[in-house]
């Protein structure tokens, strides 16, 4: 990200259930956010169904990709179910090139991660 090659970074956990080595890496990109290289926001939300866990999204972006942020939380909030084209879109967002999304939605399909 630093080096500009891909714009956004998403990361997601329940809320108190963070892996060790989540909360260490998390707080490198912390650490970027803080010096103004990368914009951090997070949104902590209850877990659809499941009322008493609560879902923690963290997003880095650089600056002036914050539109980014706002576009992922749409597609995740996007009712019905993920397909290929909302897949498509995911990669797009995090800066995919459209040739490694295309490698990644034939091996999901070839590989059983549908």
């Amino acid at each position: 990200m630093l080096r500009g090659s891909k714009p956004l970074a998403y990361f997601s956990e329940f809320l108190g259930h963070e892996p060790i080595v989540c909360l260490r890496y998390w707080r490198m990109f912390d650490r970027h956010a803080s010096a103004g290289r990368l914009i951090h926001r997070e949104v902590v939300e209850p877990e659809s169904g499941q009322p008493h866990l609560q879902l923690r999204r963290l997003f880095y972006a650089l600056p002036g990709h914050e539109w980014r942020i706002d576009g992922m939380l749409a597609l995740v909030h996007e009712p019905g179910p993920w397909s290929d084209e909302r897949e498509r879109r995911f990669g797009e967002l995090l800066g995919y090139e459209p040739w490694q999304m295309d490698y990644w939605l034939t091996y999901r399909a070839t590989h059983g991660f549908l």
